[in-house]
């Protein structure tokens, strides 16, 4: 069976047109006309046209663009022509309007207090509101005194001599020895400490401090201070991606809540840890000598250090070492959580990035109590493969590798609508190593990809220069999300395996903004994606944004 994918073995892009027209059969037996309410100006306006009397008849609907995704498993993107076309003459538009100031304190300045000082007040008010009230209002608040009395409500603090000022948080010991923090509602906490109005002290003593979130070690960590860049990396030994992983999170004295106040010395720093962990942890699986330890290498240590893996892995009889032979990546930026407790994305707004190695296989059983252990293991799972599978049959059915073929399609394509007087480039940013554009069928309305241009496929291939490319290009997608209005972004990494000879498969990242009216229900369960706009105009928008951005 053909892949079905938008990039034909040509290099262009494909695509479908629905343009409907159909007859429906009129089932219904009683009418149930009834005023719907009054026209302005005078007259009733009723619902006689929801009850029409005989067969309904569409003869032109509007045209859907069905375009499957570049990358069959990823599923389809469906463009209403309509919707599209309305934004097509201003690309501009495409944003989302920031976020007005809300403030409690202020809305009570109208409010009769008697004989009570307004800081009481506005406590006992915050003591008293329902929860949900009180969640929005973590959320939302850009006043840092609702969001100080909030705070003193979830949670007990140890003050300064003044009283006013927290230095740390109150602990409690249970019955088994086990010290945590004496939280009251660790819901308001949670949300409260990822609103960057929040007083940075605040923020400090309740989250960003090392050990505030538990005894993850602390084992690598990046200073720049002529920049004010600090990160530390954490250990996080129990975790739900096997075999551990690793956090690179802003440290508490260089706080990072807006991906505006993120540097390009902050990215590379967050950048570094993964590279050096990874290339760490390859030299020990394959016993070659770390330069050091107890400090952070330069990038001229972690170079060679790399380089001497690449040897390594090169002599003959090594192949069997690839116990781990994958890079997990991922960034989650942005948190909100709705009043009714749902939470709307998975991480916090304290910058950080997560990554791991992935092995080669895990041992399988099956339900044969007498059999549970099999010698034969099952490939364990890393989304880079699912490109790799997917280029292997690409190349199968086609004879030409698959990023050949999109690198072609990216360079010649054609907007959707036709126009030629419209914007059809779909890169927003390019150097010498890598692109950032805008995927034919976007998953999120708002996804941006990233990938290099020459055969890079892993971190592991990747030089110095391709290395600063991807790091510079990281920054400047989610700064230019970001200007756009986008305030949660997931942002993971498609590499190819370590140890893979595929000289086809570049390195890819996705780029996925949440959006407040793309909650993700029936149709992307199926992974048919709505969208309302055409994906050059998208791409016209963000660079728009480009020249606003600051990227050191």
């Amino acid at each position: 069976m053909k892949p079905r994918t938008c990039v034909s073995r040509e290099g262009h892009f494909q695509w479908g047109v629905h343009r409907p027209h159909f007859s429906v059969t009129n089932f219904r037996e009683r009418d149930a006309i009834e005023a719907l309410g009054r026209i302005e100006g005078g007259g009733v306006h009723q619902n006689q046209d929801n009850f029409p009397a005989g067969a309904v008849t569409e003869t032109e609907a509007d045209w859907i663009f069905e375009i499957p995704n570049a990358f069959p498993f990823r599923g389809t993107t469906y463009i209403c022509k309509s919707w599209a076309d309305e934004k097509a003459g201003n690309p501009s538009a495409i944003c989302l309007p920031e976020m007005p100031p809300v403030s409690l304190r202020e809305t009570m300045n109208s409010w009769p207090v008697g004989d009570a000082d307004a800081e009481n007040t506005l406590q006992h008010i915050v003591s008293i509101l329902p929860d949900p009230l009180r969640i929005a209002l973590a959320s939302t608040s850009t006043d840092p005194d609702d969001l100080t009395c909030l705070a003193r409500f979830c949670c007990d603090f140890v003050y300064d001599k003044t009283g006013k000022q927290p230095v740390g948080l109150q602990y409690r010991k249970d019955d088994s020895g086990r010290i945590s923090a004496d939280i009251r509602d660790y819901v308001l906490f949670e949300t409260l400490v990822n609103n960057r109005h929040l007083p940075d002290i605040f923020k400090e003593v309740m989250v960003l401090r090392p050990g505030v979130q538990g005894k993850s070690e602390i084992v690598g960590d990046w200073l720049d201070e002529g920049k004010g860049s600090h990160v530390f990396e954490y250990l996080r030994r129990n975790s739900y991606i096997p075999w551990g992983h690793y956090a690179a999170n802003m440290a508490n004295d260089a706080v990072r809540y807006d991906v505006h106040e993120l540097s390009l010395s902050d990215m590379v720093g967050l950048r570094h840890l993964y590279y050096q962990r990874t290339y760490a942890r390859l030299a020990r699986q394959f016993d070659v000598e770390i330069p050091s330890e107890r400090r952070t290498l330069s990038a001229a240590e972690l170079e060679i250090l790399k380089q001497g893996i690449l040897k390594q892995i090169s002599q003959p009889g090594q192949e069997e070492k690839w116990a781990f032979n994958g890079t997990l990546w991922g960034w989650n930026f942005g948190f909100d959580f709705a009043p009714s407790h749902y939470r709307l994305h998975a991480s916090h707004q304290q910058i950080h990035q997560q990554f791991s190695l992935i092995p080669q296989s895990v041992s399988s059983q099956t339900g044969d109590l007498q059999n549970r252990h099999l010698n034969e293991g099952l490939t364990a799972y890393g989304c880079g493969d699912l490109i790799a599978d997917f280029s292997a049959s690409y190349q199968f059915e086609n004879g030409s590798g698959f990023f050949e073929s999109y690198i072609q399609a990216i360079l010649t394509n054609k907007r959707l609508d036709g126009d030629e007087k419209g914007p059809s480039s779909l890169i927003v940013y390019e150097d010498d190593e890598v692109w950032l554009f805008v995927p034919k069928a976007q998953t999120s309305q708002w996804e941006i990809q990233l990938m290099t241009i020459n055969p890079v496929g892993n971190v592991l291939e990747a030089g110095p220069e391709v290395r600063q490319a991807i790091d510079r290009a990281l920054l400047i997608a989610v700064k230019v999300l970001s200007a756009l209005g986008a305030r949660m972004i997931t942002t993971i990494e498609y590499p190819k395996r370590l140890d893979s000879q595929d000289r086809d498969q570049r390195l890819l990242y996705a780029f996925m903004p949440k959006l407040p009216e793309s909650p993700g229900a029936f149709s992307e369960a199926q992974l048919r994606w709505i969208n309302g706009h055409y994906p050059e105009d998208f791409a016209e928008a963000c660079r728009l944004q480009l020249s606003k951005i600051e990227v050191d």
